[in-house]
């Protein structure tokens, strides 16, 4: 019977850290809505941060999977290095630490540290494998605040008269989200 009760926690605990690898990254669009002041406007800044941190993330997180080819500690595919879950809680978290200063990265942190102990804990991946893709996921927020410069040049955001919009989608069929976006330049 605590077998079962065991084995159905695991099951509720894959599920809950699969969704809540996405809550940092949320909150450092987010808590704008909720009355706090970001360092960056939302529609233009904070979406494209959180669109280059997220693309640079998925392309050394795709990219170290395909090339290390580490098992998992469950036995259940060859891609346990890095962390995809750590690094995307880890780089919303840094987001989050960037745009509205530690009072809210603290927290903003500590949650990612609990995605990445579930994944340990669910015996879906490593230590070493979440603390990499934790380091992944800071790295790629880095990243992108440091190329934010060259894409308000890009864009020409530096303008009044640019148009900039966003549409979330998810796919319910294959659980996976993503974002449009739109941009209407001079």
């Amino acid at each position: 019977m605590l077998l079962l009760a065991l084995t159905g926690l695991q099951v509720q605990a894959q599920t809950l850290d699969d969704g809540l690898q996405y809550v940092p990254a949320a909150a450092a669009v987010g808590l704008d809505f909720c009355g706090v002041e970001a360092r960056h406007e939302l529609l233009r800044e904070r979406i494209a941060l959180t669109a280059t941190a997220y693309a640079a993330m998925t392309a050394v997180t795709g990219g170290l999977k395909l090339t290390v080819s580490e098992l998992r500690p469950d036995g259940s595919d060859c891609h346990s290095f890095p962390s995809g879950h750590a690094a995307r809680a880890f780089m919303g978290a840094e987001l989050v630490r960037s745009e509205y200063g530690w009072q809210w990265g603290v927290g903003a942190y500590a949650f990612a540290t609990g995605v990445a102990a579930l994944r340990v804990a669910g015996d879906h991946h490593y230590l070493h494998d979440v603390a990499a893709g934790a380091a992944i996921g800071v790295l790629s927020a880095r990243f992108a605040y440091w190329l934010l410069p060259y894409e308000r040049r890009l864009f020409g955001w530096d303008k009044n008269d640019v148009t900039v919009s966003a549409l979330p989608t998810y796919n319910h069929a294959t659980r996976s989200i993503g974002i449009v976006f739109t941009a209407t330049m001079p």
